[in-house]
């Protein structure tokens, strides 16, 4: 297995959301919450000041349209009349009801949001290809992932569109690949360009996350999803034979899946909207995930095992605890301040599928890495499942 990289685009959401007003909006929703008195502490502890969406926060948090009257007008007078209320009580009843505000529903959360996502990603397309020196002529297979926004046909077809691309190009989307998308996208172009080495493969993430903020959830997980997500659309080209602009060469690829694991991190869609759900035992069992990774680099790397180690680690972290526990566990000898560019990313969001080519872009732009240096890509993701990458800077 042999992939060349170029550097990604990295296309942040536009609005630019502080803890402080997603605190003050469920505070004033839910002032009666179990959570309430620690809510400050707890936002604080995500380690998040601001992240950016590609839609503002009043957008997530605005009633829906149609008012409580759920049923219809029609149907509801001719109900009240039957149950013997004048017709003037039946105005009063029907207006009463209308004024309550109701949630969004699943179209009203989703279809700007799906806009926003083919938008934001035919901007990272466009910016990969450039970086690359290529054309959107130059495309033989577009992989593409979108998790919170359900459409079909999906970001694929539309990127196909909008970009103008060839009609044999290879569409492969992978709308629940979720976290992992970073990863296992590299891997599967890695595989196609094995196959072939004149393939030139552009992978486009275009995740709005920010669709989760469910604004009448009043669980403690609801309110960590709100301080959490971040809205970012991503793209690399990933080739077969080194471009003058080729900046990691991925070497190997590994997978790893945790039986009986499904239900600890999931989306639920629900009348007014996407519902990310998360339980308590799922750091614990992404952390199962990392100590395998660990063993298949110790063993990749067994007859060298006491000076071999990567220079950088570009991890989704999912969450601090991830990461603390990927630097508490890491073989002994491996140098301080690996994960420092997943922790920066972090402090601006979860961005899901697109978290790790922020990473890698952050660590590109920082320019301390050298030809030669080894990296080590990591994501996890709902199932639970991971992907790892290894490869070497050029």
């Amino acid at each position: 297995m042999a992939a060349y990289l170029c550097p990604p685009a990295v296309i942040h959401g536009e609005h630019t959301v502080k803890s402080s007003q997603i605190v003050a909006e469920v505070g004033e929703r839910h002032p009666h919450a179990a959570w309430a008195p620690r809510i400050d502490g707890i936002a604080a502890g995500t380690g998040i000041e601001t992240r950016g969406w590609m839609l503002p926060l009043e957008t997530a948090v605005a009633p829906g349209k149609g008012g409580g009257l759920g049923v219809g007008v029609e149907p509801a007078q001719e109900a009240l009349v039957r149950d013997g209320f004048t017709p003037r009580d039946v105005e009063r009843v029907i207006a009463a009801l209308e004024s309550i505000p109701a949630p969004q529903t699943v179209q009203e959360r989703t279809a700007p949001a799906w806009e926003a996502v083919q938008a934001y990603g035919e901007h990272a397309a466009r910016g990969a290809l450039q970086t690359a020196g290529l054309d959107a002529a130059d495309v033989d297979c577009l992989i593409t992932s979108h998790s919170t926004t359900p459409a079909l046909p999906g970001l694929d077809m539309s990127l196909a569109n909008r970009l103008q691309l060839r009609n044999d190009v290879m569409l492969l989307p992978a709308t629940q690949w979720a976290c992992i998308a970073g990863t296992r996208s590299l891997a599967l172009a890695a595989d196609l360009v094995a196959a072939d080495p004149d393939r030139v493969v552009l992978v486009v993430i275009s995740e709005a996350l920010s669709t989760t903020y469910q604004p009448g959830d009043d669980t403690l997980e609801s309110l960590i999803v709100r301080l959490l997500f971040a809205d970012t659309a991503v793209a690399a080209v990933v080739t077969g034979r080194p471009r003058p602009e080729s900046v990691l060469r991925l070497d190997a690829a590994w997978h790893h899946t945790l039986p009986g694991t499904q239900d600890l991190h999931r989306l639920e869609t629900r009348a007014d909207g996407t519902h990310f759900v998360m339980d308590r035992r799922g750091p614990r069992a992404v952390q199962e995930t990392v100590t395998a990774m660990w063993e298949w680099l110790r063993t990749r790397y067994q007859d060298d095992p006491d000076s071999w180690h990567p220079d950088v680690l570009l991890a989704h972290p999912g969450g601090t605890r991830v990461l603390e526990y990927m630097e508490q566990t890491m073989p002994d000898g491996w140098p301080s301040g690996l994960l420092d560019y997943s922790r920066e990313s972090y402090t601006s969001g979860n961005r899901g599928g697109a978290a790790v080519f922020d990473i890698l872009r952050r660590a590109h732009d920082a320019g301390q890495q050298k030809p030669g240096n080894r990296a080590v890509l990591y994501a996890a993701a709902p199932g639970l499942t991971a992907t790892a990458l290894e490869g070497q800077w050029l």
